[in-house]
């Protein structure tokens, strides 16, 4: 008896660890973005995936967060999963910036009462805009990993970390100038966090830095 009620305590664990709810929202350019919800809370944190990324790759952060005491809300942008809008036939060129703040602004109504954004890739430069787009004090802070604003990178307006390997790279070259380049221009609250490797983005979470890089974001988010 005691074996079997073990087991079942253990797949309600498991079931409790990866629960989420799906949701939808508008955005202002008449498109739909579908996200998953985990958590609950005030504090909320918006996960903006990369290009070879979705919304489901996040899963594992989310968890992690939520356990933190965070509600977090990874979205798929324009052109992933059921996410449609303007633009998403070519998402590296669509208005991605647009879905992030529609997501921190349905966190915002529905209780949050700070969100931050954690991007990669793709989604960091989309976070960064958001963040230089967005009202003052819309957004308390912003992670990103392997990227850089696309807009003018001092307009940023809440405090950011940069986190890229060093040997990263991509068809243009090395990384670290343009991602140092823009972290100098950046106003302060600010931090740059250079790893050892050649892992970009979302990839660092698939190598033995995955935990440093956690561990980072979580002080980051929770400091004051």
């Amino acid at each position: 008896m005691r074996t079997l009620f073990a087991a079942i305590l253990g797949l309600f664990l498991a079931t409790a660890a990866v629960a989420q709810k799906t949701v939808s929202f508008p955005t202002e350019d008449n498109g739909v973005i579908f996200a998953d919800v985990y958590g609950e809370g005030e504090r909320a944190v918006v996960l903006a995936h990369g290009g070879r990324f979705n919304k489901e790759s996040w899963a594992k952060q989310a968890q992690t967060l939520a356990a933190a005491g965070f509600r977090v809300l990874a979205l798929d942008f324009r052109g992933y999963g059921k996410s449609k809008g303007p633009g998403d036939t070519a998402p590296m060129d669509a208005p991605l910036h647009l879905d992030v703040l529609t997501a921190v602004r349905y966190l915002r109504t529905s209780g949050a009462k700070t969100v931050s954004i954690v991007g990669g890739s793709m989604g960091g430069g989309a976070a960064a805009d958001a963040c230089i787009s967005s009202k003052p004090g819309e957004i308390d802070r912003v992670v990103l990993l392997g990227a850089h604003p696309n807009s003018p990178p001092e307009k940023l307006k809440c405090a950011s970390l940069f986190i890229v390997a060093r040997d990263d790279t991509s068809g243009d070259g090395p990384r670290l100038p343009r991602i140092r380049a823009d972290y100098e221009k950046a106003p302060e609250p600010k931090e740059l966090l250079i790893l050892d490797g050649s892992a970009h983005a979302q990839f660092l979470f698939e190598t033995d830095q995955a935990e440093r890089v956690m561990r980072e974001i979580l002080r980051f988010l929770r400091s004051k």
